[in-house]
């Protein structure tokens, strides 16, 4: 009796004892996980997020649940976050590579329609496809304007014409020369500056017509290293006169409406382009994407085509009603929630593929684009990537963080309507972010 009695202790204090390890293991667990309560606690005890709007969202990547929702329902202006709705459309709209041209072959003429693509010459997207296939034709060459609608988006301060062919983005530089000249490229434009003596800037300037490009400077000392970026009222003219500047052929303008048969050439990969447009925040590149994405639909080219076809066809599982105005995020009437924005982000998510292109396309907290300086790396490593967002009064962020014990999250912060510096903000926002990288 006395083995049989000293056996069953034994498995009792090993069942107990394993008992204790399973709690300890648990708790240790729990105490690791970031939770409702934790991110709570850190919101509540946050000075600078009481004052004004923050609405916040987050998930768990693994779960897809989420855990934690501070007025996560409520619109808020998304600024730049806005950008992300519009790479999603073009996600889906465009394919892998960038329609740059529609065209005709006509005996010895070669006739051609802009499609928006925005890289045509543009500095920083080197390609020269459509360039080496208007060049090297051989042909006649005819630009028809016919499918272009023209349309000014943005604020009274910040005003972005949309292209069909825009050509080196669609601007001027206009500069002072070695000699302390005015000068102006691309250089036919001079003949169309002129000197002002009514007009007084504090600064030397020069000021573009609101309605054409027609270009005045006032009689006042330039400085040596003057440079000026003017952006181009758009035309069928502009871009005619533009392709023979750049090309130094021919270039005649057809009224021709744009033919079912036409053909297509494509520019660049698209990812180049959303980069290029995602991490330094790019709003012209932003508006002639949407611009782009419209040359797939009946119509004219038109902004708000796409915006009313991706909202029908892409947007309409959002959970919250919402506007969309424009491609950048520069109008104040956009108004987007918090959870709208998480499922922007889960769209693009499942949309990419894989997590090397997802955060190639989006700035990398100490790394790259706008969140270059908003965070550290963590022993030379970004764990946050996000979209950005500010206006006056409004700054936010979008996107994903990992942690340093190995989890995943998504998250969407918005601040609106505060009344202390924007730096503030941004400083609080990365000292949260950063808080749950380090401790979960």
């Amino acid at each position: 009796m006395i083995p049989e009695k000293l056996n069953l202790n034994k498995n009792l204090m090993n069942g107990l004892l394993c008992l204790f390890i399973l709690l300890l293991f648990s708790t240790n667990t729990e105490a690791q996980k970031l939770n409702k309560r934790k991110v709570a606690k850190v919101f509540a005890g946050s000075e600078i997020l009481k004052n004004h709007y923050t609405g916040f969202s987050l998930y768990d990547l693994k779960t897809m649940k989420p855990v934690f929702e501070l007025d996560a329902n409520k619109p808020a202006i998304p600024a730049s976050n806005t950008k992300l709705f519009t790479l999603y459309t073009a996600l889906r709209m465009l394919g892998d590579s960038i329609p740059g041209l529609r065209y005709v072959n006509k005996g010895d003429s070669l006739i051609f329609w802009g499609t928006g693509d925005p890289s045509f010459l543009h500095p920083d997207l080197k390609s020269n496809r459509v360039y080496d296939f208007l060049k090297n034709s051989g042909k006649k060459l005819f630009y028809s304007h016919n499918n272009a609608g023209t349309e000014f988006n943005g604020s009274s301060i910040y005003q972005i014409a949309m292209v069909s062919l825009p050509v080196g983005e669609n601007r001027a530089m206009a500069y002072a020369n070695k000699n302390g000249n005015l000068e102006i490229k691309p250089a036919f434009l001079k003949q169309y500056l002129k000197q002002d003596t009514s007009y007084h800037p504090r600064t030397f300037s020069v000021r573009r017509d609101d309605k054409t490009n027609n270009f005045i400077y006032p009689q006042m000392s330039m400085p040596a290293n003057y440079r000026q970026t003017l952006y181009l009222v758009p035309g069928a003219e502009l871009t005619a006169a533009t392709l023979i500047d750049t090309l130094k052929l021919p270039v005649s303008i057809i009224r021709m409406n744009l033919p079912q048969n036409a053909k297509t050439i494509y520019s660049i990969p698209s990812d180049s382009l959303y980069r290029r447009m995602m991490l330094p925040s790019d709003n012209y590149l932003a508006e002639q994407i949407l611009y782009l994405c419209s040359s797939l639909l009946p119509g004219k080219l038109s902004v708000d085509s796409a915006i009313s076809y991706s909202s029908r066809n892409f947007l309409n599982d959002l959970p919250d009603k919402f506007q969309w105005r424009d491609g950048s995020g520069l109008s104040r009437y956009n108004l987007f929630s918090p959870r709208s924005i998480i499922k922007i982000l889960t769209k693009i998510r499942e949309n990419l593929g894989t997590e090397e292109r997802l955060h190639n396309l989006l700035p990398a907290g100490g790394v790259s684009g706008t969140l270059r300086n908003a965070y550290k790396t963590d022993n030379g490593q970004p764990f946050v990537w996000a979209k950005t967002g500010t206006l006056q009064n409004v700054h936010l962020q979008g996107g994903f963080f990992n942690t340093r014990k190995g989890k995943k999250y998504m998250y969407s912060f918005m601040n609106n309507n505060f009344m202390i510096p924007t730096a503030d903000i941004r400083n609080e926002m990365g000292r949260i972010i950063t808080h749950f990288h380090e401790n979960y």
